[in-house]
């Protein structure tokens, strides 16, 4: 009886072209706006804040030399007509979620990579749709159309292949990457360009005559291994080839939490710049959380390097003495956390922070130091911040490094102190 023919694994990696940026054009857009798509812009805190960072630059911007997680101020000194913008994830959740929803509707099996990207594995849909770039720039040109904002689709026939692929020539492109096409579309590229690929690791295979991702494929394993080590080599070889087993994993859409996550355009190495950012993811996921009732029992942190294989994800997890809502406690136990996990030096792509273990339990345990005045006094702070956000948007107040309403702009401070007169009432 002849054995039964594999079918060829067929991978789509959708990835929102400038995220944060996009998203932030669109709602501007709705209100008769200018699309910061166009101009020198970039998404960011306070420029007078020097923890205020880059997370999401125009390509108008990108030309300026700006990279995503600089200080503000440093990009507005390269550029000092640049636009910035605050940061909106409760509008980014939104444009995410619509994103996903028409993405699964073509996909047998989908994976959230992050909030801004996905992996379709369409292995064995053949029938359903015969051609698989016209299936990618139809769905590509679906959600331009649709929700406003264009993505690249990369097709390869592994997750790695497929999101090098989504990497090659943006915006609103598709672009194929399988692997017999890998020594004429991939080898040619610089090594730093290869996923698994950091940027100190491929300084030092440059220097040591490893230039490009053919360089690195076609290197002597025993002289890599005396470079980088036997993992390293083992993992660097394997990608430079093409090679990826990896599995799109559809994990349940509905989970009992609340999650945030975030993937930059650029490596973050700084530990302020990370700090920032998960100041204000916490502020975002606390905010959801709030909204429906419920507080934390436990709060977890990820990170992920440029690699996007699940082998190499990185989470902390703790569980908490007291549940909370509160933004500062969020905010404060993410850094901890995240500062334990990091080894300080490692560039990393992707932070996310995770509420789980919920409960709408009202009783706090009290201490004998007066703990919980303090923690009465910011949860009436954060029900006033959540009045005003519900009112006039999330813009409309923004919060300090550790949770402070520090950056409440003059327009709302002093409805902000009415609605916390409000709250002590109560």
């Amino acid at each position: 009886m002849p054995a039964e023919k594999k079918i060829p694994r067929l991978i789509f990696h959708v990835d929102v072209n400038s995220a944060f940026l996009s998203w932030t054009s669109v709602k501007r857009l709705q209100n008769g706006e200018s699309d910061l798509r166009l101009i020198p812009a970039v998404i960011g805190g306070d420029p007078k804040k020097r923890t205020s960072v880059v997370t999401a630059k125009s390509i108008p911007a990108k030309k300026y030399g700006i990279r995503t997680g600089e200080p503000v101020s440093m990009a507005l000194q390269k550029c000092p007509g640049l636009y910035v913008a605050p940061s909106d994830f409760a509008w980014y959740e939104t444009c995410s979620s619509n994103f996903i929803a028409l993405c699964r509707e073509i996909a047998p099996v989908l994976e959230q990579f992050s909030i801004d990207e996905c992996f379709l594995d369409m292995t064995g849909t053949g029938l359903l749709y015969p051609d698989p770039v016209k299936t990618a720039a139809d769905l590509k040109d679906r959600i331009r159309d649709t929700l406003g904002f264009t993505v690249n689709v990369g097709i390869g026939d592994s997750k790695l292949l497929a999101k090098m692929a989504s990497d090659f020539e943006k915006p609103d492109r598709v672009h194929t990457l399988f692997r017999r096409e890998v020594p004429e579309k991939m080898w040619p590229l610089p090594v730093s360009d290869l996923l698994f690929v950091g940027r100190a690791s491929s300084e030092l295979l440059e220097k040591n005559g490893i230039r490009t991702i053919g360089d690195l494929a076609q290197a002597d394993p025993a002289y890599l291994k005396g470079l980088v080590g036997e993992r390293a080599a083992l993992q660097y070889k394997r990608a430079a080839n093409g090679i990826d087993d990896s599995p799109v994993l559809d994990h349940p859409e509905a989970s009992k939490g609340y999650s945030v996550v975030t993937t930059l355009e650029e490596d973050v190495s700084e530990r302020e710049a990370a700090h920032q950012i998960l100041k204000d993811l916490a502020d975002s996921v606390s905010f959801r959380m709030r909204r429906d009732g419920w507080k934390a029992c436990g709060v977890g942190v990820k990170i992920r390097s440029g690699n996007f294989s699940v082998r190499v994800n990185r989470s902390h997890q703790k569980k908490l003495e007291v549940p909370t809502d509160l933004t500062r406690e969020i905010c404060e136990t993410a850094i901890s956390l995240f500062d334990d996990l990091w080894d300080g030096k490692t560039g990393l792509r992707l932070l996310g922070i995770q509420l789980f273990d919920l409960t709408k339990e009202e009783a706090v345990q009290l201490d004998l130091f007066g703990d919980s005045t303090r923690r009465e006094k910011q949860h009436r702070a954060d029900e006033a911040l959540d009045a005003i956000r519900l009112k006039y948007g999330m813009n409309a107040a923004s919060l300090g490094p550790t949770g402070s309403s520090s950056g409440i702009s003059r327009r709302f401070r002093a409805e902000l102190e009415r609605e916390r007169e409000k709250n002590k009432d109560r």
